[in-house]
């Protein structure tokens, strides 16, 4: 199992953390209010509470927080993340679900692996799993599935047993540029919540024929 430190009091961070420490996962939450920070960690009955700023005490760093302020959450932390897989969840969707608010050509991901240190290995990962249906988990018969992708073989073997230990079914996508495919696929999610399927109490995933 796992070391895991989230950052962020959200929806997802929740849901990574309650999954997390029913996979037999160490977990450590770290948010900027440290009240609240307590008052989640006491909720969820396992997590242990870190001090913002600080070095994390996971090898695996998980960024819960909104892409707005996720590479200035990185930089802050600077070397305290040296060494660290930095796992980002995040899809940086422009607020009309027009487009995306990175440089064209970028990614989320890429941008915040700008802003980590040099020996650090982001890891795109559960963007395309609401949160709620994390939470619940995979139905029956139905795996769920999270797509990764990182420019470290040994970082996203790492974050694949992580999923697994979620009860999650990993899929390898490539190397970190492929982020801007799986934000897309954040993206469309959105639109056929919007759309077609008018909930959100759905997952994308992969069905193997033959």
């Amino acid at each position: 199992m796992s070391g895991i430190s989230i950052i962020g009091l959200g929806n997802m961070a929740r849901a990574l953390a309650g999954r997390a420490l029913a996979g037999g996962n160490t977990v450590e939450i770290i948010g900027r209010d440290q009240a609240k920070t307590k008052e989640l960690a006491a909720a969820l009955g396992g997590p242990t509470v870190g001090t913002s700023g600080a070095a994390p005490a996971g090898d695996i760093v998980i960024l819960a927080v909104p892409y707005a302020g996720a590479a200035a959450v990185v930089r802050e932390y600077g070397d305290a993340l040296r060494g660290k897989i930095i796992v980002d969840v995040t899809n940086p969707v422009a607020p009309d679900l027009r487009g995306f608010v990175v440089p064209d050509g970028s990614s989320g991901a890429q941008e915040i692996a700008k802003a980590a240190p040099g020996d650090a290995h982001v890891v795109k990962a559960f963007n395309t799993v609401f949160s709620h249906v994390l939470t619940a988990g995979p139905a029956e018969d139905r795996p769920l599935d999270v797509f990764i992708a990182g420019d470290d073989a040994q970082a996203k073997a790492r974050v694949s047993a992580f999923a697994e230990s979620l009860g999650l079914r990993p899929w390898d996508t490539g190397e970190l540029f492929m982020a801007r495919a799986l934000e897309n696929a954040g993206l469309l999610e959105l639109g056929l919540m919007n759309h077609s399927v008018k909930h959100a109490n759905f997952s994308l995933g992969i069905t193997l024929l033959g």
